[in-house]
């Protein structure tokens, strides 16, 4: 891809990087809604079945995929014209999802700048070594990274972890105002699960906002990891990574079913989000539509996705992931 075929690409892009408000009030609208009316009934379920709160659990999980994925846009300007709107409505949606908006739009942002860079890993993305550097990793490192790379611990374990642990915790060099949302949003988590707790019960609350948590959060990290770990992906040293063909080749376009594909908010269309990500997710699609180069990028389904779990380790010389079966000593 050259230069002036990756400037046009961003020009053709250019049009739809603008917010439709009335249509973010009524994502909003048609996300929250339904979300707090399935807790409302994973609630009720429990004297009925277990199994039952376990269903609803589900489809709450989904909607609160959508809700993190406004969250998401929030974080990059894109749900609202006014940057105050999308602050105060990302807080909001970050309190609902655990996540404090300031210090996830920073790590946020440069995972954006540096994605496939291999020079500059480590922050806001998936821990990931190289075939070199993992032949020359100690034997604890090595085993650290394999467990790290389980499905287990990176789908059950990792949003315990994330949500919990890291999220909850300002970074050392954060900024005052990122210190504060921080706080912030913590007490507002407390105190709205202490008000819960209160009043429907500590057990009941753990049986059904627990499902939900875990089964979103596994969502999303699932969706992280499809979106960047795919055979033919790409990275880059420093000096030969392009931005654009990074958002383009370096993001896949997980092609979902259309329920799916509304639930999480469109954010299949990765390779469009990451080159221009102030799109907002309900225009995804149709620059997707549009633009007939984005079109012919690395298309991953729901079936050839499962296969993306085999790929642990880039190899730099053939430019491509492989499995751990695949390392010769």
């Amino acid at each position: 891809m050259n230069k002036e075929l990756q400037k046009n690409l961003r020009n053709q892009v250019a049009p739809y990087e603008k917010s439709n408000t009335m249509k973010s009030i009524w994502q909003l609208i048609n996300s929250i809604v339904p979300f707090i009316f399935l807790w409302f009934l994973c609630f009720k379920s429990l004297s009925i079945s277990y199994f039952l709160t376990l269903g609803l659990a589900v489809l709450a999980g989904g909607f609160l995929v959508r809700i993190f994925i406004i969250f998401h846009d929030c974080c990059h300007h894109s749900f609202f014209k006014n940057r105050r709107a999308n602050k105060i409505v990302g807080t909001i949606t970050g309190i609902i999802t655990l996540f404090p908006y300031n210090r996830w739009q920073h790590e946020h942002s440069v995972h954006h700048a540096t994605s496939s860079n291999l020079d500059k890993r480590g922050t806001g993305d998936l821990w990931m070594l190289t075939l070199d550097e993992y032949k020359a990793a100690s034997f604890w490192k090595r085993l650290a990274y394999r467990l790290y790379r389980n499905p287990f611990i990176m789908f059950g374990v990792g949003p315990i972890y994330v949500f919990l642990l890291q999220n909850r915790f300002n970074r050392k060099a954060a900024r005052l105002k990122e210190r504060l949302n921080t706080y912030l949003t913590n007490i507002s988590i407390l105190a709205l699960y202490w008000l819960l707790c209160w009043e429907i019960g500590w057990q009941s609350f753990l049986l059904v906002e627990g499902p939900i948590f875990l089964i979103s959060g596994s969502i999303g990290i699932w969706l992280f990891y499809v979106q960047h770990t795919f055979e033919d992906s790409y990275f880059e040293e420093d000096a030969e990574w392009e931005y654009v063909k990074a958002a383009v080749e370096g993001s896949s376009y997980y092609k979902l079913p259309k329920l799916l594909q509304w639930l999480t908010g469109n954010i299949g269309y990765h390779h469009i989000h990451h080159l221009s990500p102030r799109v907002p997710n309900y225009k995804l699609e149709e620059v997707h539509n549009n633009t007939l180069p984005l079109q012919n990028v690395p298309t991953v389904t729901l079936t050839t996705s499962i296969s993306s779990l085999k790929f642990h380790l880039w190899d730099e010389a053939r430019k491509k992931f492989i499995g751990f079966k695949d390392v010769s000593n």
